[in-house]
C-alpha cells in the first residue's frame, strides 16, 4: 500500500487520485458501450459524466463540511484542501442531481440514461475504494484475524497495526453491485429499476460496513452519518422500486 504511487521530477501521482481516475475511465467506457447495446445515445454519457462529477465533487465536499462543522470552525483551513475530506453519500446525491440536470436540459428519457448510468458509478466506487486501501484512509477497525492488514507508512490509518480490510470489502461488494446491476437490466421490465436496486444494495452494504471501519466521521445520535443517510436511501429505494413495479404491471395488463 503506497500513499505516493510514483514522483516523476516535481509531479507527485497519488494512489487514491490514480484509481479514482482510473475508476471514471472505467466508468465512462462502460457507459457508452452499454448504451449503444440498448439503442441510446453513449455520446451522452460523457457529458452526463462530466455534470455528475461537477456535482458529485460539490456535493461530497459540502455534506463532509456539514459533518465536520466542528472542526472547520476551529481550523476553516481544512475546507481549502481539494484532495482531502469528502462523504461519498454527498458525491453520490449530488452526482445523481447533476445527471439528472443533464438529461432535462438535452430531454433525454432520464430513467433510461439513469439505469446504464448507475451500474458504472458502482464500478467506479469499486475502484475508488482500492485507491482508499492503497492510502490507508476509510480503515476498519483492530483485529487479530487472519485478513487483518498492516499499514507501515500511511498518512491516515494507525501504522504498524492489523485492521479489518474494509476498503477491499467495500472494493469486491461495489464490483458484485456492477454486474449484479447488468444483469437486472437484461431482464428489467419498467426503467427505473435498475437505479433503485442501486439505491439498495448500496445503502445496505454501506450501512454494515460502517460497523466494521474505525476512521474519523460524523454521527447522528448512534449511528455514523453514512448509517443515518443509508436509513432513508433504504426506504426511498424499496418504495420507489414498488411503485415501479406497480407501474410495470400495470403495463402489462
Amino acid at each position: 500500500m503506497n500513499y505516493i504511487l510514483f514522483e516523476i521530477g516535481p509531479l507527485t501521482v497519488y494512489s487514491y487520485g490514480f484509481m479514482i481516475a482510473v475508476g471514471i475511465v472505467a466508468a465512462i467506457w462502460t457507459a457508452d458501450t452499454r448504451a449503444k447495446k440498448y439503442g441510446l445515445d453513449g455520446d451522452h454519457m460523457y457529458g452526463l459524466a462530466l455534470l455528475g462529477l461537477l456535482f458529485g465533487f460539490t456535493g461530497s465536499k459540502l455534506l463532509f463540511f456539514i459533518t465536520e462543522i466542528k472542526d472547520i470552525m476551529e481550523n476553516p483551513k481544512m475546507m481549502l484542501s481539494l484532495s482531502e475530506g469528502f462523504v461519498v453519500y454527498g458525491g453520490i446525491i449530488g452526482g445523481i442531481f447533476g445527471a439528472f440536470v443533464y438529461c432535462r436540459w438535452k430531454k433525454l428519457p432520464v430513467l433510461k440514461y439513469f439505469d446504464i448510468a448507475i451500474a458504472s458509478l458502482a464500478l467506479a466506487q469499486g475502484f475508488g475504494r482500492i485507491g482508499c486501501f492503497m492510502a490507508g484512509c476509510c480503515y476498519g477497525r483492530e483485529t487479530d484475524a487472519w485478513y487483518g492488514v498492516t499499514f507501515e507508512s500511511s498518512p491516515f490509518a494507525p501504522n504498524n497495526t492489523a485492521l479489518i480490510p474494509t476498503q477491499i470489502i467495500s472494493s469486491a461488494a461495489n464490483f458484485v453491485h456492477f454486474f449484479i446491476l447488468v444483469w437486472i437490466t437484461k431482464n428489467k421490465k419498467t426503467d427505473g429499476i435498475v437505479v433503485s436496486a442501486y439505491v439498495i444494495l448500496y445503502s445496505v452494504g454501506r450501512f454494515f460496513i460502517e460497523m466494521l471501519r474505525n476512521d474519523p466521521r460524523g454521527n447522528v445520535s448512534f449511528l455514523s452519518t453514512s448509517q443515518f443517510i443509508s436509513v432513508f436511501m433504504l426506504a426511498a429505494g424499496v418504495l420507489s422500486m414498488l411503485v415501479l413495479k406497480k407501474k410495470g404491471l400495470k403495463t402489462e395488463e
